[in-house]
């Protein structure tokens, strides 16, 4: 038995009625704009359930009557409706064979102009949910691909969802109309989504896990087009038919009101069963995303530590903590599952049970003649287009339900406060350099990174940060490129706060060396280029020689040509930490900040890269975060910092001559353990 404890995750709050509005509202915003899509799309909606209600069903009654039983049809129209009295002149003196050629002739064309077939029982979409289509649909047109029963198999389709209720060429372009709207939207929302993430603060960015950040934008976001197609294909769609149906019942039927009784208590009886699953769907769907995300989280978090699973002999604890997340992924799912075929079959007896009474009632009328057998179909039909309606209606609610678990998870990491890029001046090339102020920093868990720090560093200058682990030296320097806000105080460059600049106009200036090597599936070029697209080869390589990584990348077959996709595994840790380093020296920056950049390279390399620093500080500031002695002793002033503090300040020379300085004593343990 394995002794790994079950999955344990943050549940997102729970979905208020209020919060569902606010989901809908947010909806209809993007919606918005495609307002010519969405109306073409109502246009054909209108076009096609107006001729399946009014039309459709009277060549049955017609063929029944007329051709079949053999009674004329009178020309005034009788026992039809006013609209076809013009269909019913034209064909009052023709024969049955006559009869049945027109309609046959109309029934071709309405093939290739939409597909007409009497389709039974109630449409779905290309996601699988009620749309609100009852029978005898012209020829539904859909498409989808082949997919599993959870979440995330269905995004494909569920992102490329298209449905027309016609078939034929108007189907074919009324499909194709949708499923560009659906593409079109889903899209949107994706790429803002992700753009959103990528403009989080630092701190933010720490509390959300990838795996979630993936599915949400991943899976989450085509919760849209469902809901989008829930609103037009089944609120619209149904309750055109129920008033088109309503019509023609009350006006054609009137003397029989128990049918069209019957149909409309369809409605009342779905919804009583129904309803209570509603919210209890809605946590179900919202739960089973969240264990989705977590299995997504996990894959993550052991493909990017890898080598320290299996460094640590962590293979078995990481393959049981994925079976617990797989686990509850699928337990989650089934419960869903559990509750959607319950309000199912809940709705299927408020269905049948409509069916049971309509057929009791209507075949009294049938005997005692005031209906013919042509009325009986057709009478029929417009039963079954009422009660599937307002049974697919019970479901509406439910569905929609489902949806908005899943758009709410994308509106609310679109809700989190982003960085305000389009905000600020841009500033001009920098001039001096960095002041800080009183400054203090605090993170949201209430972590004081920094405390009252007054710092100052000018352009041509190497500046280094010195500390043990944990001082605040990256703090410190995520302040510059406004990585972080200051809690207290302020950081200003060439005298403007950076709370006033914009993040770009700033960011352009500042080139950041991160401690942890980060580079991207492209050729080693592009890579080192990555801050300077427009920089020629030639500099490429200038840079890579600084930063000492010139020769090995020429030792590669295919020089810097080479794909990190295909040989980062291969790179050692100081090879890639010179590639970010040239990648840091070839950007066009005023202000150049290396966080550890020495901590992978050799002596010589070292010496080789400190004395390329010196000679790029000739034309902006440098500011090194490092602990070897060897790197920081040839900077221009020194920053030691210790808890949040800055305790002492000035050369390596000075701060050495200082006694009992806890510069001196932090260099004096480092000079003992080397």
């Amino acid at each position: 038995m394995s002794s790994t404890p079950p999955v344990r995750q943050k549940s997102d709050p729970e979905i208020s009625f209020q919060q569902t509005i606010r989901v809908f509202a947010k909806l209809l915003s993007y919606l918005s704009l495609f307002k010519a899509r969405i109306f073409t799309k109502l246009g054909f909606i209108t076009f096609e359930h107006v001729l399946r209600i009014l039309l459709l069903p009277w060549p049955l009654k017609i063929i029944v009557d007329h051709v079949i039983l053999g009674e004329p049809i009178n020309a005034d129209g009788s026992g039809f409706p006013d609209y076809m009295q013009p269909i019913l002149f034209f064909l009052s003196d023709k024969t049955s064979q006559e009869i049945m050629s027109w309609i046959l002739v109309v029934g071709i064309m309405m093939v290739i102009l939409m597909g007409m077939t009497p389709n039974r029982g109630t449409g779905r979409n290309a996601t699988g949910r009620y749309t609100g289509a009852a029978a005898g649909s012209l020829g539904a047109a859909s498409a989808e691909l082949a997919q599993g029963h959870d979440t995330a198999t269905q995004t494909e389709n569920a992102s490329n969802a298209a449905y027309s209720e016609m078939g034929g060429l108007l189907g074919i372009l009324d499909f194709n109309i949708h499923m560009r709207l659906s593409q079109s939207l889903n899209h949107l929302l994706r790429s803002e989504l992700a753009e959103h993430i990528k403009s989080l603060p630092m701190t933010t960015l720490d509390d959300q896990r990838i795996g979630d950040s993936v599915y949400r934008v991943i899976y989450d976001t085509t919760s849209a087009s469902g809901i989008y197609g829930e609103l037009t294909l089944g609120l619209y769609g149904g309750l055109l038919m129920v008033a088109l149906t309503l019509y023609v019942m009350f006006t054609s039927f009137g003397s029989a009101p128990e049918v069209i009784i019957v149909g409309v208590l369809v409605g009342p009886l779905t919804f009583m069963f129904v309803i209570p699953f509603a919210r209890l769907a809605r946590n179900k769907s919202q739960a089973s995303r969240l264990a989705g995300s977590e299995t997504t989280s996990n894959i993550e978090e052991g493909m990017a530590n890898v080598l320290a699973v299996q460094s640590m002999g962590g293979n078995k604890r990481e393959s049981e903590r994925f079976a617990n997340a797989s686990n509850e992924s699928f337990r989650k799912f089934r419960a869903e599952v559990l509750v959607k075929l319950l309000f199912g079959h809940a709705g299927s007896l408020a269905f049948l049970t409509g069916q049971i009474i309509f057929f009791l009632v209507i075949a009294g009328y049938v005997i005692d003649g005031t209906f013919t057998a042509g009325d009986y179909f057709v009478l029929f039909y417009y039963f079954f287009v009422l009660s599937a309606v307002f049974y697919s209606f019970g479901f509406l609610y439910t569905d929609l339900q489902v949806a908005i678990a899943g758009l709410a998870r994308v509106f609310n990491l679109l809700d989190l406060p982003g960085e305000k890029f389009a905000d600020g001046i841009a500033i001009p090339e920098i001039q001096h350099g960095i002041k800080m102020r009183s400054v203090t920093l605090t993170y949201p868990d209430g972590r004081v990174a920094l405390k009252d720090v007054n710092f100052e560093a000018q352009l041509g200058k190497i500046v280094a940060l010195v500390g043990p682990t944990g001082a605040g030296k990256t703090s410190l320097a995520y302040l510059i490129p406004s990585f972080l806000q200051p809690t207290s105080g302020n950081v200003t460059i060439d005298g403007v706060d950076v709370r006033d600049i914009s993040v770009p106009s700033l960011r352009k200036q500042v080139a950041y060396v991160f401690q942890e090597t980060q580079l991207f599936s492209d050729s080693i070029a592009d890579n080192i280029r990555y801050g300077n697209r427009a920089a020629a080869i030639e500099d490429v390589h200038d840079a890579a020689k600084t930063a000492g990584a010139h020769d090995f990348i020429m030792a590669l077959p295919e020089g810097y040509d080479t794909n990190l996709g295909t040989i980062t595994s291969k790179l050692s840790v100081g090879q890639k930490q010179r590639i970010s380093i040239a990648r840091g020296l070839l950007k066009k920056s005023k202000i150049l900040i290396l966080d550890e950049p020495t901590s992978a390279l050799d002596p010589e390399t070292e010496s080789y890269l400190v004395d390329a620093l010196h000679k790029a500080a000739t034309e902006k500031l440098v500011v090194i975060i490092a602990h070897r002695l060897s790197t920081i002793t040839h900077a221009d002033k020194i920053y030691f910092l210790e808890d949040g503090q800055i305790l002492e300040s000035g050369s390596h020379h000075d701060l050495m001559s200082t006694k009992n300085g806890r510069y001196r004593h932090y260099i004096e343990l480092q000079a003992g353990a080397n």
